[in-house]
């Protein structure tokens, strides 16, 4: 029942997008970019989120900040929410509110982005400052990793597009940004305490934050870590340190960081020599294998953008 209420509510959007391209003066009519997430079924957890994080009546009125007065939104559905577990405004909770704000900013830029002028390879820049790139594959565009699914929906206030991933972005390195999930700045309670202390012990802390160095890095949850053996963080602070090393060296590949539709082949090598097995790329997603792998691991939170790479949040310690 839900799919059939999102499908409904996406087509909704696009007759509205279809009628107001008859005349312009439909623009005049359209509703805010707020009303279009209160009016439409598939959006009631963006609208949650909007009122959670202060955003929705900014997105009410007019934009200050540009001489259109227009706001560009890319706007994630209710799937693209749960996929990150957020399965409706109550599930909201479980995420600090200054996190949620910056993350709704992040898919806010100002002006009018029709999609006639996103080209492949392009950027555009979020009200947080922090840029967003477009990447065409296999026929469909995405923004980071997020494939836009309905373009150019009219509001009086600038244009909205569906995505179907909640983008992230930190805006600080690889090593800052898991702190940030250490130290509960994401979500209420921390998570990435395990792989910090990892990181820490092994000595890459200087590399990983390097602004000079950017990788994708494949960052297994604290769940992970005790699967493969690490009952509390302090068995990682006790562990050997060149082995942490190697392992840690398998979960980063210096490719100047990918998102997950940027992934073409089946295979990655290694910051430490290593090789990393990919699966088909299948709805937004894939799986990755270590060498001593049995199991490929899942990623939970794909395509968080940091400064100096992009990081995906896996549920198993990829081995050597």
């Amino acid at each position: 029942m839900k799919n059939i209420n999102i499908k409904s509510a996406l087509f909704a959007l696009m007759l509205l997008s279809t009628f107001a391209s008859c005349d312009n003066d439909y623009k005049d009519e359209a509703p805010s970019i707020a009303s279009i997430a209160v009016t439409n079924d598939a959006f009631s957890t963006l609208e949650a989120a909007a009122i959670q994080g202060g955003v929705a009546v900014v997105l009410s009125n007019p934009n200050p900040n540009d001489p259109s007065g227009d706001y560009t939104v890319f706007a994630p559905t209710n799937d693209a929410f749960a996929r990150l577990g957020l399965v409706d405004g109550g599930s909201l909770g479980v995420l600090q509110n200054s996190f949620l704000t910056n993350t709704l900013l992040y898919h806010v830029s100002n002006g009018n982005l029709l999609a006639n002028q996103i080209m492949d390879g392009g950027t555009s820049t979020s009200a947080l400052g922090v840029d967003r790139r477009f990447v065409m594959r296999e026929g469909d565009l995405y923004i980071n990793g997020s494939k836009i699914i309905i373009t150019n929906v009219p509001a009086s206030n600038g244009t909205v597009h569906a995505i179907d991933k909640v983008m992230l972005a930190t805006g600080v390195n690889i090593v800052e940004s898991a702190l940030l999930m250490k130290d509960a700045k994401v979500f209420t309670s921390p998570e990435l305490t395990f792989l910090v202390q990892a990181v820490v012990t092994s000595g890459l802390a200087p590399v990983l934050a390097d602004e000079n160095n950017r990788f994708t890095i494949f960052a297994p949850t604290d769940a992970a870590f005790k699967a493969a053996g690490f009952a509390t963080v302090e068995d990682v602070a006790n562990a050997d340190p060149s082995f942490l090393q190697q392992v840690l060296l398998n979960h980063a590949i210096a490719d100047g960081g990918t998102f997950t539709c940027e992934q073409t082949s089946t295979t990655a090598t290694t910051a430490g020599g290593n090789t990393l097995t990919y699966s088909p790329f299948q709805n937004g997603v894939f799986t990755v294998l270590g060498n001593s792998n049995t199991t490929p691991a899942n990623m939970v939170i794909p395509d968080i953008l940091c400064s100096n790479g992009v990081v995906h949040v896996i549920d198993t310690v990829l081995l050597p």
